[in-house]
């Protein structure tokens, strides 16, 4: 089999995982999306949280071109796990009961915010213990995981209970567990992941949903503008001087 047909074959079926999010996930991205502008009208926070690679999709929609200014990045220290040697200590510490209480209270994160918890398996300690501490908190929790892993695999937590157990809106992924949508002869494991790809499509739609439900509401998004056109430092210099309160990425 050609190198270019796995490519295409790949996009292929990353085009069909979207193509079924985006429809089966519609209502719950619409309902996401109307939290998130409850939120930032009312004055709240918003924070993304993922671990290992699910941290792409976090960090997606944080401080970037499009994005609302005041979504904020909730980082656990090590658990991106590419930044940290010997790597599998990133999933080390999702498996850490305690990690994701301490770091919770630890932030400026607070009751009537919300955070998106990003986790793939929605299996380990961290996405689980992050989840059900937010709640205790008073923040209202959005899931982003895939729901097919608390069929297929068991819960790493000490409760049983997976990361969608816990949230208030849940944004299933619809990703197969392993987490690989090809194989080929002469290769012996599945390869080609798409998570990433869903995961943040899933994101950048919530968003989305968001502005669109606050400029229905005659609020302006709170967006960035890119600063490699002319303007949007100055854009953004005003944006980020309005909500300086809501925003934690930045020297005050």
């Amino acid at each position: 089999m050609s190198e270019s047909k796995l490519a295409g074959q790949f996009f292929d079926a990353a085009i069909g995982l979207l193509q079924r999010v985006r429809d089966e996930a519609a209502a719950d991205v619409a309902a996401a999306g109307t939290a998130v502008a409850d939120t930032v009208a009312a004055g709240g926070r918003l924070f993304a949280f993922g671990a290992g690679h699910s941290s792409l999709a976090a960090q997606d929609v944080v401080y970037r071109a499009g994005g609302f200014a005041v979504m904020n990045l909730l980082s656990v220290p090590g658990a991106v796990g590419v930044d940290v040697m010997p790597a599998p200590l990133g999933s080390a510490l999702e498996r850490i009961d305690g990690l994701a209480s301490a770091v919770l209270d630890s932030s400026p994160a607070a009751a009537g915010d919300i955070l998106v918890i990003i986790s793939l398996s929605g299996r380990n300690a961290l996405p689980v213990e992050m989840a059900m501490h937010a709640r205790e908190l008073g923040l209202k929790v959005i899931g982003v995981t895939s729901v097919a892993y608390a069929t297929r695999t068991g819960s790493r937590h000490r409760t049983g209970t997976y990361l969608k157990d816990h949230c208030d809106i849940v944004l299933d992924s619809g990703i197969a567990v392993g987490d690989a949508e090809l194989t080929a002869d002469g290769i012996e494991a599945p390869f080609a992941p798409a998570s990433t790809v869903v995961t943040s499509a899933l994101m950048q739609a919530m968003m989305a949903a968001a502005a669109g439900e606050l400029a229905e509401r005659g609020i302006e998004p709170p967006l960035l503008r890119s600063g490699n056109v002319d303007g949007g430092p100055e854009w953004n210099r005003r944006v980020m001087t309005e909500n300086g309160d809501r925003i934690f990425y930045r020297h005050r």
